[in-house]
């Protein structure tokens, strides 16, 4: 499949199979993830990957989270939860913080980023689908995240990804032309 395919079918994926994803499938998203562009080649990244009794850990601190969050919405948490349960694999992405200097730190952001669309067009071609949340059950915000992943110091969480084997087709979503959005000077 060509880049310019793989690109036009990403989806994000939100429903999984109940089946484990290989070990050297995770290996290869990784592997493809630090192929990505960065300013100065700091390689500002790191991946926590998070299954087995360690994913049973995240759904806790999910939990506790979206109960504090959504009190009075049980419908949103229950079935944030439900995703949560039937996704088999999740990664998670940080960023390097450089102290006192907010542009470079801003520049590793932006890196993680490439690093995670990087991994999505992998997991597209190994048969994969994949998600990239950064809010609610995706704890990016949340200090329960940092205090889980073992409270690194210097780093900021980009992304948590949800993997699994796609349940199933996920519909095409509308997008504005490229033309709609570009201005030619």
């Amino acid at each position: 499949m060509s880049v310019q395919d793989l690109l036009k079918n990403r989806r994000a994926v939100r429903n999984y199979i109940q089946k484990e994803v290989e070990t050297e499938k995770i290996q290869a998203l990784l592997d493809c993830a630090v192929l990505a562009p960065n300013d100065r080649l700091r390689q500002p990244w790191h991946f926590y990957v998070i299954r087995g009794e360690a994913k049973q850990r995240f759904e806790d601190i999910a939990k506790a989270f979206l109960l504090e969050r959504f009190p009075t919405k049980p419908n949103l948490v229950n079935s944030s939860l439900e995703v949560l349960e039937k996704t088999p694999l999740v990664i998670v992405a940080t960023a390097d913080v450089i102290p006192g200097d907010e542009a470079s730190s801003e520049d590793n952001e932006y890196a993680v980023c490439c690093a995670i669309h990087s991994m999505w067009l992998a997991a597209k071609e190994l048969g994969l689908g994949m998600v990239w949340r950064t809010r609610g059950v995706g704890l990016v915000r949340d200090e329960r995240l940092l205090e889980f992943l073992g409270s690194p110091e210097n780093k900021k969480v980009v992304g948590t990804l949800f993997i699994g084997y796609p349940d199933g087709d996920t519909p095409e979503t509308d997008r504005v032309a490229a033309k709609d959005k570009t201005t030619w000077l």
